[in-house]
């Protein structure tokens, strides 16, 4: 498996609960397959000044029902674009959750933290485990599916299908 899933590191950005698709990218920018340009307007409306501070390798932190709203695949395509490598959430709306693992965007669904704004946080996506390197708290993440863990690896659906991956349906 991809080391690019298991040894995830940075900086948290702290987010609320419920932040729908159309507060991570807003609709008036989804008309443009420019990335680039998408990254630049990622959560302006949730916070206008959050994008600048992001550096890439952040991490997002948020609460309950994370990528609510719409299916738009642009909202986890802005997040990746705009250098995030991971999504922690106490719960990820399905839709997005999926979105994300289709397009190789790490995203861990960690029902209990107290991980604050600014905190170094390490992830291993492959392990479950996430680590607050600022107060040395652990915490388990719900652990992946074998097959969503093998997407992730390989970069995301597209790049999974086309190294021969199988895409049946597992017991």
């Amino acid at each position: 498996m991809s080391d690019a899933i298991s040894a995830i590191s940075g900086s948290s950005h702290l987010l609320g609960d419920d932040v729908d698709t159309d507060r991570i990218i807003a609709g008036k920018y989804t008309k443009t397959l420019d990335l680039g340009h998408l990254a630049e307007h990622l959560l302006e409306d949730y916070d206008p000044t959050l994008v600048g501070r992001i550096k890439s390798g952040d991490l997002l932190v948020a609460g309950e029902n994370f990528g609510c709203g719409s299916s738009r695949e642009q909202a986890p395509l802005a997040i990746k674009a705009a250098g995030v490598t991971c999504v922690l959430a106490r719960s990820f709306a399905r839709i997005f959750y999926r979105n994300a693992i289709n397009i190789g965007l790490s995203v861990m669904e960690v029902p209990e933290h107290d991980i604050a704004d600014g905190d170094e946080v390490s992830v291993n996506a492959l392990a479950g485990s996430v680590t607050n390197e600022t107060t040395g708290a652990s915490y388990r993440a719900t652990r992946l599916p074998a097959v969503m863990a093998e997407i992730l690896a390989a970069g995301g659906l597209v790049p999974y299908l086309k190294n021969g991956g199988d895409y049946t349906v597992r017991e």
